[in-house]
């Protein structure tokens, strides 16, 4: 059995430095990496640790923060700070005068931040040029604003090493200083010194100016999809590695490599998409065909089923959106064996044909208690995952096992949509999960000697519900039931009940809060399920409500959210990190659902849901070996939705953007 102790950590957020803390009043983390070297420009603005701190880390070695390497165990990131010392006096960015952006006029992902103090103005520049190099360039230029010449000098560091330059500037003169940070990856260590140029970006520009760009016309949701696009790649190795929550697990799941290559295959970033994919299947994927999670391999009664679906799907996609089918063949054994797992008879409810352990989406399992019983999550992925492994046997030319997975997710499908006992829905729309009589499981109770700490809602005295859950708004995600399906608003509407439980703010808890083994919270990626469901429902309101609720929460100005948002007892759970998976689901919402760029195995299918006041639309989006420019906008005569791809104009069906229907569908073959 899964001891509950698994996720619970000793790293106590009260002992040492502020800066160990990835909680700070109002702080900002922007990613910046190049696989070879990992980085965090933090921005505590609020008296709280380093007011512009620099993490580094070795983005192959997954660890908490207060192990960064340019962490000092007693004073933190103070070292990293800048600082300028003129007339005995020492001159640091301290609020209210820190202001921190994207620099979006930058091929290459930059963070600037500028800061005031004394007589000096400061623009600090933090980037990866190098594609080769585990190195990081940070760009000085102080201006004297005072009337006085001024003689200061700058000095920076990591712990135990610090660098300095004098410098004279004359009233309202400028300099401007190179300092480069080098990752010793065999000694971990940190190497800086001040360099004379700013080193070549060429082929950091090359590689960046490659990937996608989307513009809605609407600075928060551009925000959101660039700063998604320029984090994802600095989160993941080289070769594939991938914290699910940087700082907080250390730990690897196949569901979120999965979904991860997905939204990097959406923005063009193939190759890496395709080094997570393989490692994958290489080293997630058991001969038997069973997957990992939080770096585990499981008992069957406790696998999570539905990663077999989602790697299977993001394989599908990769290889669609590529042209290119070569991990397909490389790797088909695995791919059979991960098709074939979930259909053994050790999971088969005989009187439904559904898939049946004991194990749920959000990983809980018997010590929380969860009984044997049919997830609703099971039954979908695994049936998606079907019907995207017969597309990858009809690339090959399997046509027999194209035939068996295509009927077995027919099958399934059918089973959990219609069967009168077993179908997982009712009234309420979907529900999460069924007992083998088929009784809905509408309560949990921990088992005793469970070792949940008290904290946890799940602990406390009580009944503890399992409905509603966000997970069931995935087969409207998916599109697995249409838009005018009656499952649909009943289901969204369940959620409502999710949203600022027992917390103020907003955001939708990942389930009813009386069943959670954690902290209570709203979770940015599963608002983001929510959201993707809405927009399939014509429900812009909602999608609304939850891009404003991202606007609003720590970690927006950089666009890197925790992983949920409420009071985090830590210990025994350990601190809330930033999770890559809400980076994921932002893209997916933004290419595969607002624009609506859906290929095929015939081609392209352009079926787009702009949110009201999208009248102008522009994305370059990498397919299939060429980068396709799609325009959508408004007709101010007609109130039509108009599409443009490669400059060529395409017919429309129906109008507005917002129906029960799709507005209108457009295949194009390629």
């Amino acid at each position: 059995m899964i001891d509950v102790r698994e996720h619970v950590y000793d790293d106590d957020p009260g002992r040492g430095p502020a800066d160990v803390r990835t909680e700070l009043p109002g702080v900002d983390y922007f990613f910046l990496g190049n696989g070879l070297i990992q980085a965090a420009v933090q921005i505590s603005p609020k008296g709280e640790g380093t007011a512009v701190g620099l993490l580094v880390m070795d983005p192959d070695r997954l660890r908490k923060k207060r192990e960064a390497l340019t962490m000092d165990p007693d004073y933190g990131l103070a070292a990293t700070m800048a600082r300028l010392v003129h007339e005995d006096r020492c001159y640091a960015p301290r609020s209210p005068s820190i202001r921190a952006r994207w620099d979006r006029g930058s091929a290459v992902p930059a963070v600037v931040v500028r800061w005031r103090s004394g007589p000096f103005r400061v623009e600090e520049r933090f980037s990866c040029p190098s594609r080769t190099e585990s190195s990081l360039v940070r760009t000085v230029q102080i201006r004297n604003f005072s009337r006085r010449p001024a003689r200061a000098r700058l000095t920076t560091g990591v712990p135990g090493v610090s660098i300095e330059k004098d410098l004279v500037l004359a009233p309202g003169a400028r300099r401007t200083f190179f300092v480069q940070y080098r990752l010793e990856r065999k000694s971990g260590k940190v190497r800086l010194a001040f360099i004379r140029n700013a080193p070549s970006r060429l082929s950091a520009e090359r590689y960046w100016r490659g990937l996608a760009e989307v513009s809605f016309g609407e600075a928060r949701l551009d925000h959101f999809f660039q700063s998604s696009t320029r984090q994802l790649p600095a989160a993941v190795s080289r070769r594939g590695v991938l914290d699910g929550s940087i700082w907080q697990y250390n730990r690897e799941w196949c569901r979120d490599q999965s979904m991860i290559a997905v939204a990097l295959t959406m923005t063009g970033e193939t190759a890496l998409a395709g080094t997570i994919l393989r490692r994958l299947l290489t080293s997630f994927v058991t001969d038997a065909g069973d997957t990992v999670d939080s770096s585990v391999r499981r008992d069957p009664d406790e696998i999570e089923l539905d990663q077999n679906g989602f790697l299977l799907a993001a394989v599908r996609d990769h290889a669609l959106w590529t042209g290119r089918s070569d991990i397909v063949r490389e790797h088909w054994a695995k791919i059979i064996a991960a098709a074939e797992f979930p259909l053994g008879p050790v999971f088969r409810h005989a009187r439904s044909g559904l898939l049946l352990n004991r194990r749920e989406f959000w990983e809980r399992h018997r010590a929380h208690g969860i009984k044997p019983g049919l997830e609703l999550a099971h039954q979908l992925y695994v049936s998606y995952g079907l019907d995207a492994a017969a597309a990858l046997a009809r690339l090959t030319g399997d046509g027999v096992r194209a035939g068996r997975w295509a009927t077995e997710a027919l099958r399934i499908r059918t089973a959990f949509l219609q069967d009168p006992r077993f179908g997982m829905a009712d009234g309420r729309g979907f529900i999460k999960r069924r007992g083998p009589d088929g009784r809905i499981q509408e309560t949990i109770t921990p088992r005793r000697g469970a070792g949940l700490p008290g904290v946890s809602p799940l602990a406390q005295s009580g009944l503890h519900y399992l409905n509603p859950d966000t997970s069931a708004v995935l087969p409207i995600a998916l599109c697995v039931v249409p838009s005018d399906s009656p499952l649909v608003r009943p289901t969204l509407r369940s959620m409502e009940a999710l949203w600022s439980q027992a917390w103020s703010g907003g955001g939708y808890g990942r389930y009813h809060v009386t069943s959670e083994p954690d902290s209570p919270g709203g979770w940015p990626f599963a608002s983001l399920f929510v959201a993707r469901a809405a927009v399939e429902a014509g429900e812009p309101a909602t999608v609304r409500r939850v891009l404003d609720w991202l606007g609003a929460v720590a970690g927006s100005g950089a666009g890197s959210w925790f992983e949920f948002y409420g009071k985090r007892a830590s210990p025994p759970f350990p601190q809330v990190g930033i999770i890559p998976w809400t980076w994921a689901e932002i893209v997916v919402l933004c290419v595969h659902h607002l624009l609506g760029f859906r290929p095929t195995e015939a081609g392209l299918t352009l079926r787009p849901r702009l949110l009201p006041g999208h009248g102008r639309v522009r994305a370059e989006l990498p397919f299939r070996g060429r980068r396709h420019v799609l325009e959508y906008r408004t007709s101010p005569r007609t109130g039509r939705l108009e599409a443009r791809l490669g400059g060529r104009s395409l017919k429309t069906a129906k109008g507005m953007a917002y129906t029960r229907e799709p507005s209108w569908t457009i295949v194009e073959p390629f």
